[in-house]
């Protein structure tokens, strides 16, 4: 096997996972994991608008929490979401990378 698609529960998407160098790949299994991996990339934006929202609905659960543990609990969620936002962006952009890389 030379790749496959997981799905990744956190962030709630296909990635790639290629168990050799890109560049020992042939122009064919590059096009087919860059094919497949486009269909994923596609869902990014609308996973991120989703997670913005939930952010924001907590941003105002904590904008009216007077509890200080509640509040420590509701900003740990927000920093989850965010970093979950960070590594879509992550996902988003590394096929630039990869097809800068194959040119």
């Amino acid at each position: 096997m030379i790749f496959t698609f997981v799905f990744d529960e956190r962030l709630d998407i296909e990635v790639p996972k290629v168990y050799t160098a890109w560049n020992h790949l042939d122009a064919r299994t590059q096009e087919e994991i860059l094919t497949r991996w486009e269909r994923s990339r596609g869902q990014i934006p609308d996973r991120i608008k989703e997670l913005d929202q939930e952010i924001e609905k907590k941003q105002q659960l904590l904008y009216n929490e007077d509890d200080f543990e509640k509040s420590c609990r509701i900003n740990e969620d927000i920093a989850e979401l965010a970093s979950i936002i960070n590594d879509l962006w992550i996902w988003y952009r590394s096929t630039e990378a990869v097809t800068i890389t194959s040119l």
